[in-house]
């Protein structure tokens, strides 16, 4: 292979490599063997003239040149694959491989289920779910779709805002028939409060009440200070904790809606709003302007607003009956 008969395959196979940092993954992507992916990553490295990948034990990596010419090659591939739909199937139904980026949780207890029922919509459509709760690049990954929580950093994207993130304290029956239920924030420190502790530290509990028939948001919101027999990293865990009735958890309601629902786990202080930073924050989903040009990505888009509006099923649990 030379740099006047480069194979589109063996680019497609880098694009592959480059965004998922394994031979292993591309392998399984295109259902060929990890030896002969190597093969055509050696055979393009040869046509470049220089190395494209650092071969580690268990992972490779980018060169300085590799992410050169990933950034090149992604975009050419992304072009060719538009026009390709645009020309040769115009008025198709959706079809091909879509990338979903999302934080794990909120990937596990909300994309999952709504990729179910969109795909039982569109059978032509494949997903590749990548649960991650690092701050990662969407382009340079390669996503057509990401899902962000918080504050958004990336100028050159399309970002739309998907729902405000909701909390609520909760905690199981059991808890709350051998300890009672606080009647307000202050009321914490008597009680067992399990805490999401993560890279920034441990989770802060803030508070503000809510004006009389309005459950607008103030614009800042007290911290108080709790305290329990519990803290991890995992809210998966801290979940699992507080439906055995260990204590009181302060989560979005996109996590806890099917317990709230079901009646394991009872919202508390109806009268507050609960937050885990100081200010509001909204989840978002984030793309790019060539990729909401893709059938599959204004089908998926369309398909998630017209779940999502005017309320997330996330927040249809009975909050009026705390």
């Amino acid at each position: 292979m030379t740099i006047s008969h480069l194979d589109l395959n063996a680019l497609r196979v880098f694009e592959r490599v480059a965004a998922t940092g394994s031979f292993t993954a591309a392998a399984h992507h295109f259902h060929r063997a990890v030896s002969s992916v190597s093969r055509q990553i050696r055979g393009l490295e040869d046509a470049i003239g220089q190395p494209l990948l650092y071969r580690h034990t268990r992972a490779v990596t980018l060169t300085e040149a590799g992410w050169r010419y990933y950034d090149e090659v992604r975009e050419i591939l992304e072009r060719l694959d538009l026009a390709t739909e645009a020309l040769a199937h115009p008025g198709a139904e959706p079809s091909g491989v879509l990338r979903i980026n999302a934080p794990v949780a909120f990937g596990q207890h909300q994309i999952v289920p709504l990729l179910h029922r969109f795909q039982q919509r569109h059978t032509s459509v494949q997903v590749e779910l990548q649960l991650d709760d690092r701050v990662i690049d969407p382009v340079r990954e390669g996503n057509d779709i990401t899902f962000r929580v918080g504050e958004l950093t990336d100028s050159s994207l399309v970002a739309r805002r998907l729902a405000p993130m909701n909390y609520v304290v909760a905690a199981a029956p059991a808890y709350l028939e051998r300890r009672g239920a606080p009647d307000s924030p202050e009321a914490l420190d008597q009680h067992d409060c399990l805490i999401y502790q993560g890279e920034m530290g441990r989770q802060r509990w803030y508070f503000q009440p809510l004006p009389a028939g309005d459950a607008s948001r103030a614009s800042a919101a007290t911290p108080y200070e709790v305290s329990g027999s519990l803290y991890s990293n995992d809210a998966e865990s801290l979940l699992r904790a507080a439906l055995l009735g260990q204590g009181l958890i302060l989560f979005p309601t996109w996590l806890v809606a099917e317990s709230l629902a079901t009646g394991a786990l009872v919202p508390l202080l109806p009268a507050w709003q609960a937050e885990v930073v100081p200010k509001r924050r909204d989840i978002h989903v984030l793309t790019t302007e060539r990729r909401m040009s893709a059938r599959k990505v204004r089908a998926f888009m369309d398909y998630l607003f017209d779940e999502l509006q005017p309320q997330p099923p996330w927040d249809r649990w009975q909050r009026s009956s705390q």
